[in-house]
């Protein structure tokens, strides 16, 4: 049988976890409605939560590492286009 406080250490690490897949999903989920609903900034929740997945999930460092370098290309591609459009 294991010990009380070996039982609280176990609620405590997963009842974190838990709430921290809760809180990214929801944003994930806001963000969704928001590509569709011009009230909400998708793209802004679909980054909050997947920042608050990594935390705790490898997968999903790995995909907000990529949007990272997509938005990095996306800026350099910009200002790129605005120093040839400037005379």
């Amino acid at each position: 049988m294991a010990s009380p406080k070996s039982v609280v250490r176990w609620i405590g690490r997963n009842s974190r976890r838990l709430g921290i897949t809760i809180a990214g999903f929801v944003l994930l989920l806001t963000g969704l409605a928001g590509l569709a609903l011009p009230l909400l900034p998708g793209w802004l929740f679909i980054i909050a939560g997947l920042a608050v997945l990594a935390t705790e999930y490898a997968w999903a460092e790995r995909t907000l590492d990529a949007a990272k370098r997509r938005a990095k290309q996306a800026a350099n591609k910009v200002r790129r286009r605005k120093q040839t459009d400037q005379p």
